[in-house]
């Protein structure tokens, strides 16, 4: 098992505000606990969702190389995955929901590379690599699933996300990494806990990134399939948690059949959900996506979209009829007969087309804002007056005719009321969907006033007009990421490597001499029953001085004496274990149920040898 690639070998061809976040792997990070905590959950989970997943599940984990005894390399899975369209990249903890969507519609999976703590067995709300390699890798493997995955992400980045939505992110991420971190005291967690509440109960608004959000955890995350009254699993939440997978199939949890219907329903990652949606079959997907992008702003525009912009207080873009998009904090709106008649934008501004910043008009010289007016106007010059014109149509022949060229005094009039005064700077004229049409006028001494309303004056610089009649559509994020900089919605944070004291570098020890042994035993290198009765009385003598409260050490010391039957030894010191983790688990009922389940696997394990060998 080689360590995975660095930065340059798997994210050298993202756009770099993607690659930042590409971090390595390194595999020898991976302590022999977290080894073995990795091979408990992934024997638990193969053993109950062979059954109940989808059946794509099993068929995926072979076919996306994750082996049941040891963590993933991502460099390896990601080979694997280009079989199905997709690749790989290893992230650190939480990345932006923004850049994980954007990842995703670029057919790159994002894998936290952290593993969860022995603590968290069941759940952890931190990703890790057993959610997002174990949960949502195999399922690509279905060519229905993969595609509707990347259709929603398209659509998903495309969505607005409120200062609030990211807010209760970052309250979130610090939750998750506060919990996975175990030098946390529970003062710690209450405190995180509490912060999370009360940006929660805070929220005012629903935003599209909230309600995408929403079909993302009743769909990918936790997802159910087929049969309303016996579905089937395939969402990477379920797929990942067998205690959550144990228990969404239960009576408690109610069953519903997915819909548009399904982004009413808020959820509570700290809970079990009370319900959960079962869609039929996964080419159903993409129709309850296509009615969610029909609500939102990219494809609507108008009005109500801008709106949605303006309420959200982080940087969105606006895109005209010319072509023109600008890009950043939307400020304030003047409509007149529910149309939009001028657009102010504060702080750093982006103008761009097809996604490309305009030379010139980027973040560094729209750093103090922008505005705008919108809508048809007449055009006045020394030469005379045009009828009114939809100014998105003029090309530098219709300029021409109307004596509108650098140098001449001008005056615009709006059907708003709006008018422009000003000397002609320079002309900008488009080359994607307005090829030779005006897409920027730019005036010096300019005034743009409607009565006693200023928009514009002349001492405040030089006044660029995008040209625009109306809004078509309005979108999440700057038009041009590469250009704009970071945004609140990319930010990147790293997850610190984790320290250890000296007592927790004794059990790497334990833990890495135990799974030599079993490892030789199962491979056959040398004599087994000579290796079990020189090595394994002094490791179940380590193990109960050590960690006497270690039930998963001691559960797989008692699986090797299951493998040694015939090794006195080995039988007369399991004894020993049994009955440690016998007063273990009477202490604690959750240590109980992890005991019975490694139980059960040794047992699950034994079985299916004896089938095989038969």
């Amino acid at each position: 098992m080689s360590a995975s690639s660095k930065e340059t070998d798997f994210g050298s061809d993202l756009p770099p505000h993607l690659r930042r976040y590409v971090v390595e792997q390194d595999y020898s990070r991976y302590t022999p606990i977290d080894q073995a905590v990795w091979r408990h959950i992934m024997r638990q989970l193969k053993s109950f969702l062979s059954i109940h997943a989808h059946h794509s599940y099993t068929e995926g984990l072979a076919k996306t190389g994750i082996e049941i005894d040891r963590i993933p390399a991502i460099d390896h899975m990601s080979e694997r995955l280009q079989k199905f369209g997709w690749r790989a990249v290893p992230v650190s903890g939480f990345i932006p929901p923004a850049a994980f969507m954007e990842l995703q519609s670029l057919g790159v999976l994002p894998i936290a590379s952290d593993m969860r703590t022995v603590d968290h067995l069941l759940y952890t709300p931190a990703p890790d690599i057993v959610h997002e390699a174990a949960g949502h890798a195999p399922i690509l493997v279905d060519p229905a699933f993969a595609a509707y995955l990347k259709s929603y992400a398209s659509v998903a980045r495309k969505a607005i996300l409120s200062r609030e939505d990211m807010d209760q992110y970052e309250a979130i991420r610090v939750l998750s990494d506060i919990k996975e971190d175990p030098g946390s005291t529970p003062q710690q967690i209450k405190q995180a806990e509490y912060n999370l509440e009360a940006v929660t109960e805070a929220m005012k608004n629903t935003s599209e990134g909230a309600l995408l959000g929403r079909m993302n955890w009743w769909t990918a995350e936790y997802g159910l399939i087929g049969d309303l009254k016996n579905p089937k699993i395939f969402g990477a939440g379920l797929l990942s948690s067998i205690g959550e997978a144990r228990g969404c199939l239960s009576a408690n949890v109610k069953k519903l059949p997915l819909t548009l219907d399904c982004i009413n329903f808020s959820y509570d990652i700290t809970e079990q959900q009370p319900q959960l949606f079962v869609v039929e079959k996964f080419e159903n997907l993409e129709a309850v996506l296509q009615q969610l992008a029909d609500k939102m702003a990219f494809r609507c525009g108008g009005l109500e979209s801008v709106e949605k912009a303006r309420r959200a207080e982080t940087v969105n873009t606006v895109e005209l009829d010319s072509g023109i998009q600008i890009s950043g904090v939307l400020k304030s709106i003047v409509a007149d007969s529910g149309n939009v008649s001028y657009l102010r934008f504060e702080g750093s501004t982006q103008l761009a087309e097809n996604g490309v910043e305009l030379a010139g008009h980027g973040v560094d010289y729209h750093r103090q804002g922008f505005g705008t007016p919108v809508g048809r106007a007449t055009i006045r010059t020394s030469e005379g007056t045009s009828s009114e014109l939809d100014l998105t149509k003029l090309a530098s022949s219709d300029l021409d005719r109307y004596s509108v060229k650098v140098g001449t005094d001008i005056t615009l009039t709006y059907t708003s009321g709006i008018v422009v005064t000003g000397k002609v700077k320079s002309l900008h004229f488009g080359n994607g969907q307005s090829p030779g049409r005006l897409q920027i006028l730019t005036l010096e001494k300019a005034k743009a006033v409607r009565g006693n309303e200023l928009f514009f004056s002349p001492d405040w610089g030089t006044f660029d007009i995008a040209i625009g009649s109306r809004v078509t559509s309005v979108f999440g994020g700057p038009a041009d990421r590469s250009k704009f900089g970071e945004t609140d919605d990319f930010t990147r944070k790293l997850i610190p490597r984790k320290t250890y004291e000296d007592s927790t570098l004794s059990k790497h020890a334990l833990y890495s001499d135990v799974r030599r042994l079993r490892e030789n035993i199962v491979n056959r290198k040398g004599d087994a029953e000579a290796m079990v009765a020189n090595d394994y009385p002094a490791l179940v003598s380590r193990a109960l001085s050590i960690s006497p409260n270690d039930w998963l050490i001691q559960s797989e010391l008692i699986e090797i004496s299951e493998m040694a039957r015939s090794v006195p030894e080995a039988s007369s010191e399991a004894g020993k274990l049994k009955t440690s983790l016998d007063r273990i688990a009477k202490s604690d009922s959750e240590l109980a149920s992890h005991i019975h389940d490694a139980q059960t696997a040794r047992h699950d394990v034994a079985e299916n040898a004896r089938q095989t060998s038969t």
